[in-house]
């Protein structure tokens, strides 16, 4: 059942969102070569903390996978999503991307981003450049009327005009009371389908692109996520609030 925010629950969800906006830009400062993984997690928890929430994603768990260990997601080159922070240290050409859930008064926020670590070939910045314009032609149409998938479509037809693919395993998602919330917001699909949104709806739109295949699959840590020819991906996402017909997204500080 998809869940209709009051006006008090999306102030809630605002607060942690702005949390999590926060804690990526912190973190996005910090990215350079040498810097481990491990590194970046601790700053996310201690900031996330000192601001009286908690990281969503530790001790989370879905579909029999074991309790996620860490507080971010830190996804490097051919990881798309759920990379465990760790002992890696990034190198220099390398993207990672950094995926933040916090949890604050009952509500949660979500959202993601990918930063260069160093400089970065052409062909990397493109997905980037590209990933992130398609999550904001999604965000264009999440207005109360619409589909949901004509979020999915906007995404889908962008990226795809370029060469790259839409990972098709993994998508967005409701978010506020419960971290995953329906609806299911796939990053493919035809317009005019998929449930009708509606002022009040709260979700997390999430592209995961590909330079090459859209194949993903899952090592055996049962939670990194990496693209089954070994190539590149990029993640961006923002949470957003369907208000007066309009996206908003909350997800920003």
């Amino acid at each position: 059942m998809i869940l209709i925010k009051t006006k008090k629950e999306i102030d809630l969800i605002r607060e942690s969102s702005k949390i999590v906006a926060e804690t990526l830009q912190l973190l996005k400062s910090k990215v350079k070569p040498g810097i481990s993984t491990l590194e970046l997690d601790q700053l996310a928890e201690d900031y996330i903390k000192s601001n009286d929430a908690e990281p969503a994603f530790k001790g989370y768990s879905q579909g029999g996978a074991p309790a996620y260990p860490a507080t971010i997601c830190a996804s490097v080159d051919e990881e798309v999503v759920h990379g465990i922070p760790g002992s890696r240290v990034l190198k220099n050409g390398e993207i990672i991307s950094l995926d933040v859930g916090v949890l604050k008064k009952g509500y949660y926020g979500d959202a993601a981003l990918t930063v260069a670590v160093g400089e970065i070939s052409e062909e990397k910045k493109k997905l980037m450049d590209i990933t992130e314009k398609s999550l904001y032609l999604g965000i264009e149409q999440a207005r109360s009327g619409n589909r949901v998938h004509d979020i999915s479509n906007a995404v889908q037809e962008y990226v795809e005009s370029f060469g790259f693919s839409v990972v098709r395993d993994l998508c967005g998602h409701g978010v506020g009371k419960y971290l995953h919330e329906p609806p299911s917001v796939p990053n493919f699909g035809k317009r005019n389908t998929g449930g009708k949104l509606k002022n009040g709806m709260t979700i997390a739109i999430e592209p995961m692109i590909n330079i090459g295949e859209y194949k993903v699959r899952t090592k055996n840590d049962g939670w990194t996520i990496v693209t089954n020819d070994g190539l590149a991906s990029a993640h961006f996402e923002h949470t957003i609030v369907i208000l007066d017909s309009e996206p908003e997204i909350l997800s920003v500080c």
